[in-house]
């Protein structure tokens, strides 16, 4: 009887609850199988959907075209490509391009708030505010086979940051920008005087040695560097065969020449960078015989990111936020709609 009585169990087990628990454990199994799907399509959605940055404020400007007076309303993003394929090499890392793009997005909301231009919120001359070149003549600079891909690339670091600008304080910043440090940056007071920026300080940048910008020299004859100087000091004299008479005098936070002595006149260094058509002011005078020569590192005013700099540290593999961050001191990056 024990034994019947066994036998009924096990039957009604191969019976009734293991194919029971089979079906449970399949139907299971072809949920997560279609969650899983479902996941992907949505991923597949989310990715090939354009995301799209409403400005609330700031999404035309007015640009002044310098050379024929003509102010043209422009959308935001699309002027930044133009100032960034003119501001920075196509070739540098893509975060460096996003560093670029944010600087010179901030740099314009600035120029729109602390207005320069009566008709116009901004011009195309660097000189005056930041360069700017028209697509068509971007395009024809460059080899035609990376024509598009250059473009494109551009037009990338800036449409992945839209939006983003610098801010201290929760106001955007004066975001300068130069070519080469030198391997270190310049505070402002030291360019254009006044009492300067809190989040403009002098960093020191590796790996911008290895850029064509970073060094460069200017050889003159005595005579030639004399007329030179009178250009804005008449009646300077110089006596070439006393070692005191080219002397340098002070530098800077940022290693560049504060003042130099040319006989009798004390010249400032940013003076002398002018008067010279130094590359930087971060030089060394070494005497060759009845010549000056002019030893020079960095290139621009060496305030704010240096371009270089920004690229050395991308291939380092910090991102655009960390390279702002690196160059602006205690700022934030901001939503324009946020400030």
């Amino acid at each position: 009887m024990k034994n019947v009585l066994i036998y009924l169990i096990v039957f009604i087990l191969i019976c009734f609850i293991v194919p029971a628990m089979l079906t449970k454990r399949t139907v299971s199994t072809g949920v997560q199988e279609n969650n899983s799907s479902d996941a992907q399509d949505n991923q597949t959605i989310q990715k090939n959907e354009e995301v799209v940055y409403e400005y609330n404020k700031y999404g035309t400007i007015n640009l002044l075209h310098k050379k024929t007076g003509e102010v043209e309303q422009v959308n935001i993003d699309e002027y930044l490509c133009n100032v960034v394929s003119a501001e920075m090499p196509a070739d540098y890392e893509i975060e460096a391009l996003k560093a670029q793009a944010i600087v010179a997005r901030t740099y314009t909301i600035y120029k729109i708030l602390n207005k320069k231009h009566e008709n116009a919120d901004i011009c195309d001359d660097s000189t005056c505010c930041q360069a700017w070149i028209s697509k068509d003549d971007r395009l024809a600079r460059w080899e035609e086979s990376k024509r598009e891909s250059n473009w494109q690339k551009i037009c990338d670091a800036v449409n992945d940051t839209k939006g983003k600008i610098i801010t201290y304080n929760n106001v955007p910043i004066n975001a300068f920008f130069h070519s080469n440090s030198g391997g270190i940056t310049e505070i402002p007071v030291n360019v254009w005087g006044g009492t300067g920026y809190p989040y403009l300080q002098s960093v020191e940048t590796s790996g911008e040695d290895a850029y064509t910008q970073y060094s460069s020299e200017v050889v003159l004859k005595q005579e030639e560097l004399l007329e030179k100087l009178k250009e804005k000091y008449s009646d300077i004299s110089i006596d070439f065969s006393n070692e005191d008479d080219i002397k340098i005098l002070e530098y800077t936070e940022g290693n560049r020449i504060k003042t130099i002595k040319f006989g009798n006149h004390e010249v400032s260094g940013v003076e002398v960078r002018s008067l010279l058509g130094l590359r930087s002011a971060n030089f060394e005078v070494i005497r060759e015989g009845d010549s000056i020569k002019f030893s020079v590192k960095g290139y621009g005013h060496g305030v704010g990111m240096s371009q270089t700099g920004a690229d050395s540290l991308a291939k380092q593999g910090k991102n655009a936020d960390e390279i702002i961050k690196h160059f602006y001191k205690d700022v934030e990056i901001k939503e324009v709609n946020l400030i």
